[in-house]
């Protein structure tokens, strides 16, 4: 591809996320691959498709791009070199991201060439434990890395997500930019206060630092409460912005347990996502728990009810 045919397939990219439409994620991977009965025990998790089970994880995307999906998300939670390392296969990050990259590709091509790949860029450490993040010079220097190997994979936008400390976000943003101007950004927020992510800092102050990315969004919360969250993104991102969402069927619990609510239902879930789309969110999908009924209901909605 020429350097203006790509510019003119990235405009058209950023025309679908701006348009009055809504665009459609897909929805959680490795809660598919477990049903599926790949082993995805840490401290590989979901990465383990990619070395055990590579036409499993393919099935995973190519079911969720039947179901209506106009993107897939890349199977790279966790093919940073520091994640793999714990396996003994960190020299390999690189190799698996590559791959991870091509496996999407593959399903893209099969179904649904128009379709883009996202290359999803996690926590180094722990989603839920934001005090486990390193420092932020390591974390730009890791995520740089691990950016790096996407970038060269030819994912069409990278994806940093599920972003539950302020330093890591911050650090993975500037990394983000400093690659490429094809990035957006999702965080994860607390359950009982609105706007603020995990480590008690306010997304609000971190809005101006994130005004180059193409979306912004909220991943890895409660289908059922996120309408609100969304609400108060939409009020203090800037009015240019796209706003993503993409809920858990269920959260968490004091124990390390999880404990699913209704949104289990893909009905129910699609509901809720109406809720999110009111709210300002034109970019939506699903995260933990959610399986391509989810979406497919998702889309089944927005075709007879459009959000206004």
């Amino acid at each position: 591809m020429g350097h203006s045919d790509h510019v003119s397939q990235l405009k058209l990219i950023y025309m679908k996320f701006k348009s009055e439409s809504t665009f459609l994620l897909d929805g959680a991977t490795g809660s598919e691959l477990d049903r599926a009965g790949v082993d995805v025990g840490m401290p590989l998790w979901s990465a383990n498709a990619i070395l055990e089970a590579p036409e499993i994880l393919k099935q995973v995307h190519i079911s969720y791009l039947e179901s209506g999906a106009q993107a897939i998300v890349t199977n790279t939670f966790r093919t940073h070199e520091r994640s793999l390392a714990k396996a003994g296969l960190g020299e390999r990050a690189e190799e698996l991201t590559k791959k991870a990259v091509e496996i999407a590709q593959s399903a893209r091509d099969e179904v649904n060439t128009d379709a883009l790949v996202f290359g999803s860029v996690a926590p180094l450490e722990d989603c839920y434990e934001p005090e486990l993040a390193p420092l932020s010079d390591v974390c730009e220097q890791e995520h740089g890395q691990m950016i790096h190997h996407l970038i060269h994979a030819g994912v069409d936008l990278v994806l940093l997500e599920t972003m539950c400390s302020a330093g890591e976000l911050c650090a993975a943003s500037i990394a983000a930019m400093e690659n490429t101007d094809d990035w957006a950004v999702s965080v994860c927020l607390q359950q009982n206060s609105v706007g603020t992510l995990l480590d008690g800092n306010p997304i609000a102050e971190f809005i101006p630092a994130l005004a180059r990315a193409r979306f912004m969004g909220i991943n890895c919360y409660p289908a059922t409460k996120l309408a609100e969250q969304v609400t108060y993104l939409r009020s203090i991102a800037p009015t240019h912005m796209p706003i993503a969402a993409y809920g858990n069927v269920g959260y968490a619990d004091d124990e390390g347990g999880w404990i699913n609510t209704d949104a289990i239902d893909p009905d129910k879930f699609a509901e809720y996502a109406m809720d999110w789309a009111r709210a300002g969110a034109s970019i939506i999908g699903g995260c933990c728990g959610t399986t391509p009924a989810s979406i497919a209901a998702i889309g089944k909605l927005l075709c007879s009810d459009p959000p206004p």
